[in-house]
């Protein structure tokens, strides 16, 4: 019984490793943590796609994103920087409380991201 257990929990503990590697070596993406209001900074992995960066945790058995962060109406209202060469941005507009702590190198590429969207972007269309 123990033996199945500690199998059950090793496989499960490489299908979390294996989906992590797959996930971080997926094009557009980098590691990125996650703070949503007052709660801890949660590691996981941000991937652009179609106007959105979506967040996947590191840690978890589900591919799809906990969230959803759209461009379109989305304002940095602060920059910081953290300890261990990150640097955190503050969200606000259609994401409060949302922030975002990555490298130096990736916050420059969403920033770039952010500014790069077409000006009819934040046009609302009736």
């Amino acid at each position: 019984m123990v033996a199945t257990v500690l199998t059950f929990v090793t496989l499960l503990a490489a299908l979390v490793v294996v989906r992590a590697v797959l996930l971080s070596r997926t094009r557009g993406s980098v590691p990125c943590r996650l703070r949503a209001g007052d709660r801890s900074w949660r590691s996981g992995i941000a991937r652009y796609a179609d106007g959105e960066l979506h967040w996947i945790p590191l840690i978890g058995v589900r591919i799809r994103p906990r969230h959803a962060i759209a461009r379109r109406g989305l304002i940095v209202s602060a920059r910081r920087e953290l300890d261990g060469g990150l640097y955190a941005i503050d969200c606000s507009g259609t994401t409060n409380g949302i922030s975002l702590a990555m490298s130096a190198d990736a916050l420059t590429g969403f920033l770039s991201w952010l500014e790069a969207a077409p000006p009819s972007a934040y046009l609302d269309v009736a």
